[in-house]
């Protein structure tokens, strides 16, 4: 049996939106587009969020649900000397507080809430866009590296709510190094 540990967090934000404000619009500037801070959001297995931009989209069934640490955003500002950001504005989809989610890339974890219980694969980094300096901060782009978040494929049908939550990780965390970046090295060939 996979030992798993847990952890308790925070879903502070849960942001749904039906389509792109970066994505190709580097020329026109971040596009306005109809964003929702949902009390809980329903994730479907295999396809994402229910209404949002990845839901269902063949390219991003593996990224498909994006998790930050309030923690980052907060250090970022600290470090840059501005004030807090906007935790919607880098457009993850979840926003906790007290998850170091680093560990968790290549495994399978879960979200608690209400009752409810979400699986997610942590597949890969959630690597900043250069349109962090434009809508976050200049330096903001540099400043995300290594904090950026995980990008998840959901693995089963659930709902998440906003507010306590509990994080079931099959890996021990670290969750005061919540907030500090995480580069990884690519490995060197002899």
């Amino acid at each position: 049996m996979t030992p798993s540990y847990r952890y308790d967090v925070e879903i502070l934000h849960l942001l749904v939106s039906p389509g792109h404000a970066y994505f190709g619009r580097a020329r026109d500037g971040a596009a306005d587009v109809p964003t929702a801070d949902a009390g809980h959001v329903e994730v479907v297995n295999g396809k994402g969020i229910v209404g949002d931009r990845f839901f269902g989209k063949a390219a991003h069934m593996d990224a498909a649900v994006t998790l930050i640490a309030i923690e980052a955003l907060e250090a970022m500002a600290a470090e840059l000397g501005v004030a807090p950001f906007d935790p919607l504005l880098p457009r993850r989809n979840v926003v906790l507080r007290g998850a170091h989610l680093a560990p968790l890339l290549g495994e399978e974890f879960e979200l608690e809430s209400l009752g409810g219980l979400v699986r997610l694969r942590a597949g890969r980094p959630a690597h900043p866009c250069a349109w962090m300096d434009r809508v976050l901060a200049p330096g903001a782009h540099a400043a995300m590296r290594g904090r950026g978040g995980v990008r998840c494929q959901p693995l089963s049908d659930g709902t998440l709510h906003r507010g306590p939550a509990v994080l079931i990780s099959p890996v021990p965390l670290e969750p005061e190094k919540a907030g500090q970046a995480t580069l990884l090295r690519a490995s060197r060939l002899p």
